[in-house]
């Protein structure tokens, strides 16, 4: 079944010239990103010459810029996706409890093992990375049991808000009964990339390559629901099967992203709403171009993290999280505005 034809003038063009312009900002932020640290630009300049700065630069900055980049880029597709199957604007990554699922996992490895986000012991990481993955998977299957399927969208949303209430307190309560791991939980739920490293990246790299190439595979899925259910029914799509496939291409990408990097908030809301606001396209373009967005998003939002309070650094969730929310409030008072007749 080929794409559903929207008839956008220049789209094409407009579409490109984005994809160009995001291509060069990721290429630009990539060097931004590993001249900025504890040391300044220092390790740069210096890295030829000394061992230490070289080891900084490859071993930590670099790995830390090139993760913020692959986790947007799989917020930005969670998102895109996200928005087309529920056909809300407001469906974010995290809808379908992933987020809470992943806290719990977490928090329930750090009460039962004793470990902690910041360990730096590769076995630490990994268990804590593995048990946010299987915690935001077992979310989406929890909602998915619940909504019986994948047939009503409502049910779906519904169940998702149930399920990530449900498991939030859960969170809540493993917190409180084990108040000492509620510091080290920070780090996950306020969102931090300082815990990447090149394993990371090359996991999420096949992610993100994987997931792209099936979104865009069923993107005409995503064109005909745009047009309607019952439209897209009548264009002879397999609703269905389809809709349980670009669940589980959200659901992969969003635990992928949020195992590595924690919860870091409307990165994926905000990347498609900032590509339609730039060019009408269809769904095929849309998911590549929101991928594009959200790495660019995420690594400026983690470069400046690491930049304005420098050598400390802010948690790069709140720093997207207000100026994500910042961004939506002022596309609401646009819209609000406009229909207003102002």
């Amino acid at each position: 079944m080929s794409a559903v034809a929207l008839p956008f003038p220049n789209q094409h063009r407009q579409a490109l010239l984005l994809a160009l312009g995001l291509l060069l900002a990721s290429a630009a932020l990539l060097l931004l990103g590993v001249s900025v640290g504890s040391t300044g630009f220092e390790s740069v300049r210096n890295m030829l010459d000394e061992a230490q700065a070289l080891q900084i630069v490859r071993e930590i900055r670099l790995p830390r810029t090139v993760g913020a980049w692959l986790a947007g880029a799989l917020l930005g597709l969670a998102g895109a996706v996200a928005q087309g199957l529920f056909r809300n604007p407001l469906a974010d990554p995290y809808l379908l409890g992933s987020a809470s699922g992943a806290s719990l996992g977490v928090a329930s490895a750090m009460a039962l093992f004793g470990v902690s986000p910041l360990a730096m012991h590769w076995l630490a990481r990994i268990g804590l990375t593995g048990a946010a993955f299987v915690g935001a998977v077992l979310a989406v299957l929890l909602t998915l049991l619940l909504a019986k399927g994948v047939q009503h969208t409502l049910r779906l949303l519904l169940a998702g808000v149930i399920v990530g209430v449900v498991l939030g307190a859960f969170t809540s309560l493993i917190l409180l009964l084990t108040p000492e791991i509620m510091q080290a939980m920070q780090s996950f739920m306020l969102g931090s990339t300082g815990f990447v490293g090149w394993t990371a990246c090359a996991l999420m790299a096949v992610v993100l390559a994987v997931t792209v190439l099936a979104a865009w595979m069923m993107s005409h899925v995503l064109d005909g629901l745009a047009l309607g259910e019952s439209t897209a029914q009548s264009l002879g799509l397999r609703l269905p099967q389809m809709r349980v496939a670009l669940v589980a291409v959200l659901a992969l990408a969003t635990g992928t992203a949020v195992a590595q990097t924690g919860l870091i908030a409307f990165v994926g809301l905000a990347a498609p709403h900032l590509v339609r606001s730039v060019v009408k396209t269809t769904h095929g373009r849309l998911i590549v171009l929101a991928s594009l967005m959200g790495a660019v998003l995420l690594t400026a939002a983690d470069t400046l993290a690491r930049w304005l309070v420098a050598p400390q650094e802010l948690p790069v969730g709140v720093l997207t999280a207000v100026l994500g929310g910042g961004y939506l409030l002022w596309l609401m008072h646009r819209h609000t505005g406009r229909g207003a007749g102002l």
